[in-house]
């Protein structure tokens, strides 16, 4: 019993070292470390990029799977329902994507240049327009006549220029530019999709036999109602940028404003981060718009594009989400705070379903805790009365 208990100590002693050592050599190799990860993660991109691709698409070949699956008459559609549907579905994203290249990005681009290109005129031409202006006039005030002041001689096409946004454009294009890894993705989306009930049954046995039964059945029960809130959250806000941008663009069409299709592109962006997006696009866009049309227009463009948000906000984007996150405008704007501050336009972008999760798990964890602590209670009380 004693040599069992030096043993024990020995071999306890002798981990405790070897964690040591192991984590002195993580930290003393940090940057190989590092690189061997970032290398990991570019390899495995492809196949990320395809499991977001066959994530978001998921839903719409169900669906048509369901209708292929009627058509019992037509054995070739119905026994080929699942093939078909996958088809159907690239089909029209590859539609969209050529109607995109050709009609919506040419405008866009040719926008985006000419904004580039005008917009040290277009400043110099409104601080005039405000110098100009009666002496008693509201914007002629000491709090906007020194900022005018202060930044009248910067030159903005040092900042803004084509130059510029191909430097910026580079890191994209490096990622998402390289033709191999894009057929990757589009290959692992397209094969995700057709064995995604192999996928889904082999997961299932390997929890089955691997987790306990109550186990299992909580990570099934939790990855259910995770992966509901997830892909509501982003199948939704996708669908509702376009139609707020696309709505955003006609409005502003009709008022005249300039660069209108440009600025409802980006309105339909930014409206994807929740609370802040719409507040960040519609000031972005007024500045552009009273650059370019005068106090007046961006006004109007302003109430305009604001009631449409708030029609989004209120009637539209409830419809598209339905009541999958159920967290309250405070938690969420919490949310996008801190995700924006650690993991930028993503971290905006994602955070608002992690917390919708974090709370689902919060929330379940609390019931439970007093749930146990009644039936405790309970079950004490009834020991007293059986003692009494």
């Amino acid at each position: 019993m004693e040599n069992k208990r030096k043993i024990t100590k020995w071999l306890y002693w002798f981990l405790f070292a070897v964690a040591i050592i192991l984590v002195y050599k993580t930290l003393d190799n940090f940057t190989a470390i590092g690189n061997w990860i970032k290398n990991l993660l570019e390899v495995l991109m492809p196949f990320g990029i395809g499991l977001l691709i066959a994530y978001l698409l998921y839903i719409p070949c169900r669906k048509l799977e369901g209708v292929y699956r009627k058509a019992k008459k037509v054995k070739f559609i119905h026994n080929r329902a699942r093939g078909l549907s996958v088809l159907t579905v690239y089909l029209i994203a590859v539609l969209i994507l050529i109607i995109a290249f050709n009609y919506l990005l040419p405008i866009i681009s040719t926008s985006v240049i000419d904004l580039i290109n005008n917009i040290q005129g277009y400043y110099n031409s409104f601080t005039t327009n405000i110098e100009n202006l009666p002496q008693d006039s509201i914007l002629r005030n000491e709090i906007v006549m020194d900022l005018l002041e202060s930044i009248k001689n910067i030159d903005l096409k040092q900042y803004i220029n084509i130059d510029k946004l191909t430097e910026y454009a580079k890191g994209v294009i490096n990622v998402a530019g390289k033709v191999l890894d894009f057929f990757v993705a589009i290959i692992v989306s397209v094969y995700l999709l057709l064995q995604r009930k192999q996928i889904m049954d082999f997961l299932k046995k390997l929890g089955k036999a691997t987790l306990k039964e109550n186990t299992y059945k909580n990570i099934g029960k939790y990855f259910d109602r995770s992966n509901n809130i997830f892909f509501n959250f982003l199948a939704g806000q996708l669908l509702d940028g376009i139609i707020i941008g696309i709505i955003s663009s006609i409005a502003m069409s009709i008022i005249g404003v300039k660069y209108a299709i440009l600025l409802g592109f980006m309105i339909g962006i930014f409206n994807l981060i929740p609370y802040f997006g719409a507040i960040i696009a519609v000031i972005i866009a007024a500045l552009i718009t009273l650059l370019t049309g005068g106090i007046w227009q961006a006004l109007i463009m302003v109430v305009v594009v604001t009631i449409l948000q708030q029609i989004d906000a209120n009637i539209i984007n409830p419809k598209i989400l339905g009541n999958s996150l159920k967290i309250s405008p405070l938690l969420v704007i919490f949310a996008v705070a801190v995700g924006g501050a650690y993991f930028g336009f993503w971290g905006m972008f994602l955070s608002v379903p992690i917390i919708a999760v974090f709370k689902l798990l919060l929330t379940d964890y609390i019931e439970y805790k007093i749930k146990k602590k009644e039936a405790n209670r309970r079950e004490q009380g009834s020991i007293k009365i059986k003692e009494k």
